[in-house]
């Protein structure tokens, strides 16, 4: 690869304080700042706005165990055929869950894969809000109920699925590339 980040040129000069600081935190704690963070660094706003809100999906507080977050990730992606968010949250549910295949599945087909009926209810759900977004109703929420989630649960899977279709239609407008090293990761 050539190392490109995305197809646009949005580069605006040396990256401001708050964001190399920022970006320091992430070689530090990941070895590598995320290519979806350099692609958002030429505007400051819009760098914390998207931090901001994929932080609290993916790390706050929720009902949803990390690893269930990323697989909506995973899910979602695959649906809309994200190669930046399958190679990043792909790697991410093949660390995580320890299991290389389920990686690998969750990114192919997520129904293919050995998951628990919590998990394919989440996932399902996920799916329905990617592909029919209309046509979620009561009695799908109601499933999530049935399979152990709260309404707060149920809000978080949402949110989560909700922001990836939009994070994955921002990858796809601009041709947003993976850092390589996602590829080796936790194989």
């Amino acid at each position: 690869m050539t190392g490109k980040i995305s197809a646009l040129d949005l580069a605006s000069g040396e990256p401001s304080e708050p964001t190399k600081a920022y970006f320091a935190k992430c070689e530090e704690k990941l070895g590598l700042v995320p290519n979806v963070l350099k692609a958002y660094a030429f505007d400051d706003r819009k760098l914390r706005a998207f931090t901001d809100m994929y932080n609290d999906l993916m790390l706050g507080e929720s009902g949803l165990s990390k690893l269930e977050r990323e697989m909506i990730a995973v899910a979602v992606s695959s649906i809309n055929h994200c190669y930046y968010c399958l190679t990043a949250h792909g790697a991410a549910v093949r660390q995580l869950s320890g299991d290389p295949a389920l990686g690998e599945m969750m990114v192919m087909n997520f129904r293919a894969a050995t998951l628990s009926p919590r998990q394919s209810s989440m996932l399902e759900f996920a799916a329905k809000l990617t592909e029919e977004p209309a046509k979620i109703v009561e009695a799908d929420r109601a499933a999530l109920r049935k399979a152990g989630f709260s309404d707060r649960d149920i809000w978080d899977i949402a949110s989560t699925a909700a922001f990836f279709n939009m994070s994955n239609r921002v990858a796809a407008a601009i041709d947003m590339r993976p850092n390589e090293e996602y590829h080796a990761m936790a194989r």
